[in-house]
């Protein structure tokens, strides 16, 4: 039994110096996880040096996958150990898959590389970490490798690949991703051109939204570290990731609030008011105060279950929109949270499904689209069924008009036949004491012996008998507002006519117009002195022409009586009362203009307007 006691020695000394494991690797190792066969070291003074660390124990860990929460404070030391099992040199890389690790040290031998958001390596075109491995045939080497986070969780993952394979599969992951990127900016573009033709404030959340979704995956995703952002400006993001996820989520919440129409439910509506004004607050609170560093995704993921139960309760109420928004939420929500609990490295669903949170965006984006143009056709339908009730109203609306127009017609023709009547019969009681005073006078005039007496009642009986005629005129029309020039003034003349010696005096007529009721007196008046003084002293011999001419010119009625008799001396004439009646109705009450003519007979012509 002696002999065995230097074989256990032997056996138990080489199961400590191989106590970790050893990975194989050789041609045909496409990629391999290691973390689960490497040994760990946790610095908590996070000040070791790597000939420290090297003399200190290492524990063997088989997680594939190693999360440590938000900025952890201590240092993580990995350990593993690589076997070329070919007879030709390997060149491998080892690939550190999180991309927003602050500090990543790996120790080949005593030769150190850097890489890390804080120390990013300025040749790398990958958007994971990565560094090279080149072993020797046959040969078998243990490598360090140094993770810290400052400003952000702390996950380690590592797998070794085959070169050339690496290469590929990153090029098809940046391919991926910028395809994905394209497609959320062509929908936030497309959304953004629908809002300049609709103004309707719910696309311009949306594409606030979609924008903060970008830019939040851009740094999620290491893309835009490597492609588009400077190490400052991907320092400050990680920095201030809780705002940046933040941003998106507002905007998210303002859509909601706009696209279901939170008002209609009055309690939900007044909370997210309240936590809309609020957010901005706690953020600046969590920025500030260093303690609540651990919690300040807390209200984002608070204000996400709100808005979720919004949308459900709003579901339940029949809401149409809140069908597609509670799609595109499910899909945000199951991404936001898998993107939480993998930051903080409670489960890493990205192993089984890598794209899942491009595909749930992008898919949300989808769905909200659809969503947007939904309530397009939604409210054109609401559009057209209220311009068929506009139309409907109207008609209602122009048959009722046509009644009361009807039934106002009728009122109004009631009222006009009434007046009519009265101003007929007016007219005819005027007429009737007309002839009564005019009888009166005749009677009067036979028993007068004195000749200039005599004439004096012979004109007021002329001056009221033209104003008879007119009323006989009125009461035998049915209609009186303008009256047939020519029958009431050769009336007048024919009466006129019969009270003087003038079987030889001609009188011709020319009236080719009516003549409004207001006007009709005055006229009468004027052509009943002027036709008077003519009959009685432009012919001594009882012979001649009396012209009357009555037209319309323009805007305007002109009136011209003419004789061929001896004329008169205007200036002997002034203070004659015939000539002064016929200046002032010519003048003052038709508000015309008179022109007289005695040299060759009397030619008068009075000209007054029509309005």
């Amino acid at each position: 039994m002696n002999f065995m006691k230097p074989i256990f020695l032997l056996l138990f000394f080489t199961n400590l110096l191989f106590a970790n494991d050893v990975i194989i690797v050789d041609n045909n190792t496409s990629y391999k996880e290691i973390l689960s066969k490497s040994e760990i070291f946790i610095d908590q003074t996070q000040k070791l040096s790597f000939e420290q660390i090297q003399k200190h124990t290492f524990v063997k860990n088989d997680e594939k996958i190693l999360g440590y929460g938000y900025s952890p404070p201590f240092t993580v030391w990995v350990k593993f150990t690589l076997k070329n099992n070919t007879e030709q040199p390997l060149h491998k890389i080892l690939e550190y898959l999180n991309t927003n690790t602050t500090h990543i040290e790996f120790y080949d031998g005593n030769t150190v590389s850097k890489d890390g958001l804080f120390q990013l390596n300025q040749n790398r075109d990958t958007i994971s970490p990565n560094f090279d491995i080149i072993l020797e045939p046959n040969e078998t080497k243990t490598y360090y490798l140094k993770a810290s986070s400052k400003i952000t969780t702390l996950i380690i993952k590592l797998k070794v690949w085959d070169k050339k394979l690496f290469e590929k599969e990153s090029n098809n992951h940046q391919m991926i991703l910028a395809m994905f990127f394209a497609a959320m900016s062509i929908l936030a573009i497309y959304n953004l051109f629908i809002y300049f033709f609709t103004k309707d404030k719910s696309y311009i959340f949306y594409v606030t939204y979609m924008l903060g979704a970008i830019f939040h995956q851009l740094a999620y995703t290491g893309f835009g570290n490597i492609y588009l952002f400077s190490q400052e400006l991907s320092i400050f993001i990680v920095t201030y990731a809780s705002l940046v996820v933040a941003l998106p989520l507002i905007a998210f919440a303002f859509l909601v609030k706009s696209f279901i129409k939170t008002d209609q439910y009055p309690i939900f509506h007044k909370i997210l008011n309240i936590s809309l004004a609020v957010f901005p607050f706690l953020l600046s609170i969590y920025f500030i105060v260093d303690d609540f560093a651990p919690y300040r995704n807390l209200f984002s993921m608070l204000l996400l279950i709100f808005l979720i139960v919004l949308t459900i309760y709003a579901s339940i109420k029949k809401n149409r929109q809140a069908h597609f928004v509670l799609i595109g939420w499910f899909m945000f929500a199951f991404s936001f949270i898998f993107m939480y609990f993998s930051s903080i490295g409670v489960v890493d669903i990205f192993e089984h499904f890598k794209y899942f949170v491009e595909i749930a965006l992008l898919f949300e984006g989808l769905i909200f689209s659809v969503a947007l143009a939904d309530k397009i056709n939604v409210l054109e339908q609401k559009k057209n069924e209220a311009n068929m009730e506009l139309i409907l109203n109207q008609q209602l609306e122009q048959q009722r008009l046509k009644y009361q127009v009807k039934e106002k017609t009728k009122e109004l023709q009631h009222a006009f036949e009434e007046k009519n009547l009265l101003l007929k019969e007016l007219n005819h009681r005027v007429k009737n004491n007309m002839q009564t005073i005019i009888s009166l006078i005749r009677l009067q005039t036979n028993e007068i012996k004195e000749e200039s007496i005599k004439k004096i009642f012979e004109t007021t009986y002329n001056r009221i008998n033209a104003m008879s005629k007119l009323h006989e005129l009125f009461d035998s029309k049915d209609k009186i507002s303008n009256i047939n020039a020519n029958i009431y003034l050769q009336n007048l003349i024919d009466e006129l006519k019969s009270g003087f010696e003038s079987e030889n005096i001609k009188i011709n007529f020319d009236i080719q117009t009516t003549i409004k009721i207001e006007d009709a007196v005055y006229c009468g008046l004027i052509v009943n002195e002027l036709v008077t003084n003519s009959l009685k002293y432009a012919f001594p011999d009882n012979n001649g022409t009396i012209n009357i001419q009555f037209i319309e010119q323009s805007d305007n009625y002109i009136l011209s009586i003419e004789d061929n008799g001896i004329g008169y001396n205007q200036q002997n004439t002034l203070a004659n009362l015939g000539l002064t009646l016929i200046n002032t109705l010519a003048t003052k009450q038709l508000k015309g203009t008179i022109q007289k003519d005695t040299t060759n007979g009397v030619h008068v012509v009075v000209v007054w307007s029509k309005k």
